[in-house]
């Protein structure tokens, strides 16, 4: 039962990271806001790694054939679904492109049904449609939904990074496969840094090559780009762990209670308002995790 509570911390790292990078985002261009999570991240999840083998006393298994082929896969997945949430903030606010991208719950049942053979009960799919209905609710700022809202350009950056950590979780989880080891947070934990190093070298490469200029606020804003790697590390470590220790579909559905986070960051931290459909789509979500849970369990 690891899973459950690592989601739930992952939701809450996230949310909290996200709100961190938001501000960040306000000095730094896309692509640097989006590297500094896995620059600053990559010590941290080593220091993660190498804690837990000397805590369990274990040394590093072997990896299989396919490990790097599925961890870079993953690594350039999740950078695509980062860099068009940080877009989606651009067009409405943090919430709303934050929610848009939480269709990952549906999205991941879907296609790890496909992809993975994971199949969910009735009552955890009911549940799913609910936390769904929650996240349009607060998508829709009070007004009402039209399909047409669908084509608008944070809705179509918010599914297109839905997608992103979609396959982002399906890429990681086959990884962990390909690991000789019965200890899925080694697993996971291998995995995350992997994942980190890969992405460091892509993003890091494209702003050396596009934006070198923005290498120097990357490093000028290590304290604030600091918190958001170190958060993004914690909240990838707990992430990774769900995915090696439970079905995606139920992780990615559980996890929805990032929009819960995310509203109370954006009005703490932030200092975004809360509204009467915010209120709803809270307890939607909430109903629709629980609903989901009780299925699963």
């Amino acid at each position: 039962m690891i899973w459950l509570p690592a989601t739930f911390l992952a939701a809450l790292f996230q949310s909290w990271r996200t709100a961190v990078q938001q501000r960040v985002r306000a000095t730094l261009s896309l692509n640097a806001a989006g590297l500094v999570r896995y620059l600053y991240g990559l010590p941290v999840g080593m220091a993660l790694l190498g804690g837990y083998l000397v805590a369990t006393g274990k040394g590093l298994p072997e990896i299989g054939s396919t490990f790097w082929t599925y961890a870079l896969a993953a690594g350039f997945a999740q950078i695509i679904g980062t860099n068009l949430l940080l877009m989606a903030f651009g067009y409405r606010n943090y919430v709303a492109g934050t929610a848009f991208a939480k269709t990952e719950a549906i999205q991941g049942a879907v296609l790890a049904m496909l992809l993975l053979g994971e199949h969910l009960s009735l009552l955890t799919w009911i549940g799913i449609g609910i936390g769904v209905a929650g996240v349009m609710v607060v998508s829709a700022a009070g007004a009402r939904f039209r399909l047409a809202d669908l084509i608008q350009p944070a809705a179509l950056c918010g599914l297109g990074a839905g997608l992103g950590f979609t396959m982002t979780s399906i890429f990681v989880k086959s990884a962990t496969f390909d690991i000789a080891t019965s200890d899925k947070v080694l697993a996971a934990l291998l995995t995350l840094v992997a994942v980190q190093a890969g992405q460091t070298a892509m993003q890091g490469s494209y702003v050396v090559w596009k934006e070198p200029a923005e290498l120097k606020k990357v490093a000028v804003t290590w304290r604030t780009s600091g918190q958001v790697g170190l958060l993004a590390a914690l909240g990838s470590a707990c992430w990774f762990t769900g995915f090696a220790t439970a079905p995606v579909a139920l992780v990615r559905a559980v996890g929805q209670v990032e929009v819960i986070f995310t509203l109370g960051f954006s009005r703490l931290y932030l200092r975004e308002p809360m509204h009467r459909h915010d209120v709803i789509g809270l307890v939607l979500i909430g109903a629709g995790v629980a609903t989901a849970l009780a299925g699963g369990l």
